[in-house]
């Protein structure tokens, strides 16, 4: 199994910016995607961004392209989202995901979530 811890939350202000990273252990080396989504408060949990494994492609969703930055440094297992000109809006819990093959099955490893507060 793969497991996935997030850190890096926090409140920051209005235009502000946070970097949040979450580091992989265990079946790494089955990993072939991984990916942010967050969930606000009585909302569903939504995507965010998503890199592949050699880290050259990505996806982000239409609301964070152009401020959020998604990154990837396997030697460490660590996929990173630098988010910049942040707004109240961007305020969820951001949970890290991780898409991975178990003895040629699909599954799909969740951290348990860093909270990001917008707000001045």
């Amino acid at each position: 199994q793969v497991q996935l811890v997030e850190s890096g939350g926090g409140l920051v202000q209005p235009g502000g910016s946070l970097r949040l990273s979450c580091v992989a252990s265990g079946r790494t080396f089955s990993i072939y995607a991984m990916s942010w989504f967050r969930q606000a408060p009585g909302k569903e949990r939504d995507f965010v961004a998503a890199i592949n494994l050699s880290g050259t492609t990505t996806r982000y969703q239409d609301s964070v392209k152009g401020r959020f930055t998604i990154s990837r440094d396997g030697a460490v297992n660590t996929v990173d989202l630098q988010m910049n000109s942040l707004m109240p809006e961007d305020t969820a819990v951001y949970y890290c995901n991780a898409d991975y093959s178990d003895h040629d099955v699909h599954k799909t490893a969740w951290g348990q979530g860093t909270q990001v507060t917008v707000s001045s």
